[in-house]
């Protein structure tokens, strides 16, 4: 994966496993997910918190390696806290 995309594993409310990524373009993230390995990557039309949470957590990550820089982990704050008001955040990393 390009430095500008994230993915982690996840389990739904109904036990099922899902693959999601992340992936910056331009200045917007978009989240896509699948089951299975083969299966084609499906684009998710409103992620939900804990799928941002998971993507400021690896940027929070990749920010301490410096890969990426820290105004990215601020503008995803600021979605977060747009999308879902009054989420209790993890602190900013420096």
């Amino acid at each position: 994966m390009a430095k500008q995309e994230i993915s982690w594993k996840k389990t739904d409310e109904y036990g099922e496993k899902w693959q999601v990524y992340a992936k910056k373009s331009g200045k917007t993230w978009g989240f896509y997910h699948r089951q299975k390995r083969f299966d084609n990557w499906e684009p998710m039309k409103l992620p939900e918190l804990s799928d941002w949470l998971e993507l400021l957590s690896g940027v929070d990550r990749r920010i301490n390696r410096q890969i990426m820089k820290p105004e990215e982990s601020r503008n995803i704050r600021q979605t977060i806290l747009r999308m879902y008001p009054g989420t209790d955040l993890p602190p900013p990393v420096r």
